[in-house]
Parts: C-alpha cells; structure tokens; sequence
C-alpha cells in the first residue's frame, strides 16, 4: 500500500493538502495518475501534474472552473465488486456528455488500457478519447470521447 496525496497548485499558499489517503493500492494511484479530472465533493478539479516524493505519490490539481458535474447520481452497482468506467460522448459548448455504455472490470490493468488508449470501439464505431476523469463521489472511472467518421466491423 502506498501513500496519496492531492494538492493545490498554489505556490503562495505553499501548495495545500486537499486529500490525503494514507494506504491505497499503487493500481489505483496508476489509475488515478492516467485521468485528466477529478471529481470529489461535487467540486472538478484539474490535473496539473504528478509527482513521486519517496513512498508519497502526488497529484496537483486546480479548480476546473469551465467545467460541469456531468451526473450526481450514484451508479446501483457502485457497491458491488469491480471497478467501473463509463464511455460518454464529450460534445463542445454543452454540459450534457450522453451515457454511451459502461464497461465492470474486475482488474485494473484492463481499465487502465482503456484510459490509456486513444481509442476505442464499441459497436462498429470508434471513439476518440477527449479526457478521462476519476469520479469519487459516484465511484466511476470516466473516458469522455467523440466519435470519429470511421465505422467498422469492431
């Protein structure tokens, strides 16, 4: 188990502690380094950077002003075993990004693929990443995309 923090990229504030966990699984921390957001007490923030400081893994972040809570509902399978990553389809100029299909791992070597790819595919179509986002107030992994023009026999 190793340590995690987020912190503020505030450098006169001397970058304060937002969260700190103290024993999380170096997976979920490699997860958490792959997202691009992160969503806890209804309040986004930014990633900014990650950093290692001896056994303390790091994540600066900044408030995401621009951006909205996409749903604060929490998934019914939230509390069943595995780890959960939703695709939705990212649209500019909107705060609606529509549920495309949600994907139940049971290792997170399989979601972390997914949030690394570029894209992916689902029912003949590909979808270009656009962010990836850790949830914790709905205990979801997100991959927002847009499809491309290319449709196949995925």
């Amino acid at each position: 188990m190793a340590k995690l923090e987020y912190r503020l990229l505030d450098e006169e504030q001397e970058f304060p502690v937002l969260y700190s966990y103290a024993s999380v699984e170096k997976q979920e921390i490699l997860l958490r380094f792959a997202c691009d957001y992160f969503v806890k007490e209804r309040t986004i923030y930014s990633k900014t950077s990650t950093a290692l400081e001896g056994d303390l893994h790091v994540i600066y972040v900044e408030l995401a002003y621009d951006e909205h809570i996409v749903d604060s509902t929490l998934h019914p399978l939230a509390h069943q075993a595995g780890i959960r990553l939703e695709l939705r389809e990212y649209k500019d100029d909107t705060v609606i990004y529509p549920l495309i299909h949600t994907y139940e791992f049971k290792s997170a070597d399989d979601v972390l693929l997914m949030l690394t790819s570029n894209y992916l595919y689902l029912g003949g179509r590909e979808w270009e990443r656009s962010s990836t986002e850790v949830d914790e107030d709905r205990q979801v992994y997100v991959y927002y995309a847009t499809p491309t023009a290319w449709k196949g026999d995925q």
